[in-house]
């Protein structure tokens, strides 16, 4: 991905933030609510969303598609054709692994879909079977050709119960997208209970889709002839509701929180708790407010309702300031600890062994330059820089923008020293 010219954070730690932020639409969500739009002909209208790339790289594949899209601020309307394109290239899917969202809609709306083998963010292998298996199970053909997962149901589709061997979101949604328009009922088994699952379902049904066992283990799909387009208001983004979270805990700060929906992120606010943060429910979100240096937590990540993995980089980097030693289990992507490496050259005192990392914790960070190498990995570099002593650079920011809108800003305007250059 190329680099822009403002690629770097650098920021001078022993900042205590304070103040107020204001969570956006969730990223997670967004796109595969713009990826679904394709299921109905006519404009539909997405609200909340946040203001990042990824939303314009979805904005872009979808005008390929033969869509028109306007995006006004925090507000999406999208034009959708009587007759979609079927393919999307390697040069949008690879920026942004999302894109594999528009197979099961294609497939469904127009019984053929050629989609590139994503790229993007540096989680090891995630596999694409589940989602072919699905599709298979609903009558599709799917195989992978030069580069490309090629699906076809020239017949349509054909309700069938799935079963989920690991309850993958992604898989989730695109066997779920793909069940709305086919004939009879498809049964979800293992499915993911992500609140993104839950609010890309309620897309779906104010579409006129039948769905039941939202945010259950058992989702049931009774396939309609045809939807319409909607208007929907994107669910706030749990994972930058957590990172604000822990950046109050580790920085022994006080942050209100607007946007916050605290149900979809119970066991981080419990672990947070348990570090001795003190966490109260607002009239729009939650406060985290922390007046002692934090307890060592130990974390094991797991599927939704699991501690999420998204928000390990933070768990990590708060252990590493921590009193105490704490043992971190990651169970759901293989690339994780890459972050690791970079946090140690903080400081940090982390041993990884397979799965898991343990951590001692140190009274204090040393900034030095480090590097992202995704999205939260930066974030969690930027946390750590903050609890460092003197100045730390944090290159490849841009892997930063693509989660968290505006986060410099944000960061500055609750006391932190931050730059972006």
């Amino acid at each position: 991905m190329a680099s822009s010219s403002n690629d770097r954070f650098r920021i001078t730690g022993g900042c205590r933030l304070q103040g107020e932020v204001t969570v956006t639409g969730a990223k997670n969500s967004v796109l595969k609510l713009m990826a679904a739009s394709l299921l109905a002909v006519g404009t539909t209208t997405i609200r909340n969303v946040p203001d990042i790339a990824d939303v314009d790289i979805m904005a872009d594949l979808l005008t390929r598609l033969g869509c028109t899209v306007k995006h006004n601020g925090s507000v999406v309307t999208i034009d959708v054709p009587a007759a979609p394109m079927h393919r999307a290239d390697y040069d949008l899917v690879r920026k942004m692994r999302a894109s594999i969202n528009v197979l099961g809609p294609l497939v469904a709306r127009v019984g053929k879909a050629e989609v590139a083998l994503p790229g993007g963010d540096a989680i090891g292998s995630r596999g694409l079977d589940f989602h072919i298996k699905g599709l298979e199970a609903l009558g599709a053909k799917a195989h992978i050709e030069h580069g490309y997962v090629i699906a076809e149901a020239p017949n349509g589709l054909t309700g069938a119960p799935v079963e989920l061997d690991f309850p993958s979101v992604g898989a989730t949604e695109n066997i779920m997208t793909a069940a709305v328009l086919a004939k009879g009922v498809t049964t979800i088994d293992n499915a993911a209970r992500e609140p993104d699952i839950v609010d890309l379902g309620d897309f779906l049904i104010s579409m006129g889709a039948k769905i039941e066992g939202l945010g259950t283990p058992l989702i049931t799909i009774t396939g309609v002839e045809v939807l319409h387009p909607t208007d929907h208001t994107t669910i706030t983004d749990r994972i930058i509701t957590g990172t604000w979270a822990f950046a109050a805990a580790m920085t022994r700060g006080d942050i209100t929180i607007h946007g916050a929906r605290p149900e979809h992120l119970e066991l981080p606010l419990e672990k947070l708790a348990s570090a001795g943060a003190i966490i109260t429910s607002t009239a729009d979100g939650i406060r985290v407010k922390m007046d002692v240096r934090p307890q060592a937590i130990d974390v094991a990540t797991l599927p939704y309702p699991g501690f999420p993995t998204d928000l390990l980089p933070m768990v990590i980097a708060l252990n590493a300031i921590a009193d105490g030693h704490s043992l971190v289990t990651e169970n759901v992507f293989e690339s994780r600890f890459m972050f690791v490496n970079e946090l140690s050259r903080l400081g940090a005192q982390v041993s990884v062994d397979g799965h898991h990392a343990s951590i001692t914790g140190v009274e204090e960070l040393s900034g030095a330059p480090v590097e992202a190498h995704d999205i939260r990995a930066g974030a969690g570099l930027i946390l750590a820089a903050l609890v460092a002593e003197g100045e730390t650079t944090v290159d490849q920011a841009f892997h930063v923008d693509r989660g968290y809108p505006n986060f410099a800003e944000q960061l500055q305007s609750l006391g932190a020293q931050v730059t972006r250059e």
